[in-house]
């Protein structure tokens, strides 16, 4: 039946005089009676009892669903988080000030879900995935549930492709494969948030899809962020989910569930994805403000008993995955904080038994001005050589030995014993080499360039070079790969050994450019050509 004809079915004839007759009403009549009935629609109402401090108190929706999504008559949207006979605890994705006492509240019958896409690269968005910078709305191909089950054993497959950070103390001695979970930890202040955004700008020379989660940061933190991905290039590739401390506990709470989900997208596609929470400390001090504020039984600091799960069930839906399931892969890296240096702490200690390693940022090492401030000793990769190429694993074998032995003398020298010869050259070779490791923030440098300073470090190149000129000659060293040895870019990508004859032309090559920096500070001292006068 047309529209048309529905309309007259169930419209009654006018009664303009001679138009109509009583039998052409009785057949609209009969019409009428014939059509089957409007299914009723039932609508369930509920109460707010209690309000405030993020969450909300419901009564009356005896068949509402844990994690299911509530709207309120204000327009705030909420999560059932507490099923209790005659009441729900809801925690709220909105201010609390719009919501009254009394106030109706219905049911949805959905999970929270965010937008999926490739229109969600290059944007700003909160944990709903709404945008925030200004460009408009978000062209989504679909919505997806926050929340999803971690593949299982079957859909996954050994990590051994490396992603690059950039970084020549992690790349060497902490490699991170894709597919990984890797925590960042460390103090306040210690440099974690640059190590995450230096490894998305190491990405441009890869293919790899980025997501930066903020959690509980400050606002001029995220632009900053924004700015150095834009700078790098990497923020088309990119997305920035923002959820800030000024903001509801519960969307901080939900943020990372939010941009894990995003990420499986690009990875059910067969992409690599790179996701960072930064950071889980932030959002596991959300999940106990909530929990105290439903009345859950605190257990230790304060933290409800589930804690572990709430972590758990999100990293775990990182890691490589098999052509079957896609074939893609989500590289996971959590940041945590840590206070004076505590790593048995309580959050901390749990994430570093969910995930496959971790990358210690020490408050020792930034106090004497070593940057990044990654403690070698610490630090582990589980994954380890398997995630790494072949030619940067023979040169950085020894690299975390000469560390460790160059620490424990240097400590044995600060008594004034005398020292032998071999123990000095030890002291002044291993002090050369964590000089090597240090590197500037934003400046994320190939595969084949470490490779040409590491070489140069632990042959004992720098040795006899003041601390002052140490840079300029690792610059000289990084622009030899560049212009003369394209191989080792080769042998990195095709997973080779390095030669003896390789090794010896990046040796000689080494001796060449610290031939010419001490040539340079020779004719600066002595008014040369690089004098002032020049």
């Amino acid at each position: 039946m047309s529209k048309t004809d529905s309309l007259a079915a169930v419209t009654p004839p006018q009664p303009h005089v001679g138009l109509h007759s009583a039998g052409q009403f009785e057949a609209w009549r009969e019409r009428l009676l014939a059509m089957p009935a409007p299914k009723p629609v039932i609508t369930e109402v509920g109460k707010v009892t209690e309000v405030g401090g993020g969450v909300a108190i419901v009564t009356g929706l005896a068949r509402a669903l844990a994690d299911e999504l509530l709207v309120f008559e204000c327009g705030v949207h909420g999560i059932v988080l507490d099923l209790e006979p005659g009441r729900l605890g809801v925690i709220l994705l909105g201010p609390s000030e719009f919501i009254t006492l009394g106030e109706d509240v219905r049911r949805t019958r959905k999970v929270v879900s965010v937008p999926v896409g490739p229109a969600l690269l290059g944007r700003v968005v909160d944990a709903m995935g709404h945008p925030r910078d200004g460009l408009g709305p978000i062209e989504a191909i679909a919505e997806t549930p926050i929340e999803a089950e971690a593949p299982g054993i079957l859909s996954r497959s050994a990590i051994f492709k490396p992603l690059a950070t950039g970084l020549k103390a992690i790349d060497a001695a902490v490699p991170v494969g894709l597919g990984q979970r890797e925590l960042i930890i460390g103090d306040r202040q210690t440099g974690k948030t640059s190590i995450a955004i230096d490894t998305i700008l190491n990405q441009a020379r890869s293919e790899v899809t980025c997501v930066y989660c903020a959690i509980g940061q400050r606002g001029d933190a995220v632009s900053r962020v924004i700015a150095a991905l834009k700078k790098g290039d990497m923020m088309v590739r990119s997305i920035v989910m923002s959820a800030g401390d000024e903001e509801t506990p519960g969307l901080a709470y939900i943020a990372p569930y939010s941009a894990m989900a995003m990420a499986e997208y690009f990875s059910d596609q067969g992409q690599d994805v790179l996701v960072i929470f930064d950071d889980l400390t932030h959002h596991a001090r959300s999940y106990r403000e909530l929990s105290l504020l439903l009345r859950r039984p605190p257990g230790r600091e304060a933290f409800p008993g589930d804690i572990f799960y709430v972590h758990a069930r999100l990293l775990e839906r990182a890691g490589q995955f098999t052509q079957e399931a896609g074939g893609g892969s989500i590289t996971a890296l959590p940041v945590v904080e840590t206070q004076a240096e505590n790593l048995s702490a309580y959050i901390p200690t749990n994430l570093i038994s969910i995930t496959d390693g971790q990358i210690y940022l020490s408050p020792r090492l930034v106090r004497r001005n070593q940057f990044p401030a990654v403690d070698l000793g610490l630090s582990v990769s589980r994954v380890g050589g398997k995630a790494q190429s072949r030619t940067l694993r023979e040169v950085a074998g020894n690299l975390r030995v000469t560390l460790s032995q160059f620490e424990e003398l240097e400590d044995f020298a600060r008594f004034g014993t005398r020292l032998d010869d071999t123990t000095r050259a030890r002291l002044t070779r291993g002090a050369a080499v964590r000089t090597a490791l240090r590197q500037a923030e934003r400046d994320p440098m190939p595969a084949a360039e470490q490779l040409a300073v590491l070489i140069a470090a632990m042959e004992g190149l720098f040795d006899a070079l003041p601390e002052e000129q140490l840079s300029d000659a690792i610059s000289r060293i990084r622009a030899t790969p560049r212009k003369r040895f394209q191989f080792i870019g080769e042998r990195i990508s095709e997973n080779k050994e390095l030669s003896k004859e390789d090794r010896d032309r990046i040796i000689i090559a080494a001796r060449t450019a610290l031939s010419a920096t001490r040539s340079d500070q020779t004719s600066y001292t002595d008014g040369g050509s690089y004098g002032p006068d020049a």
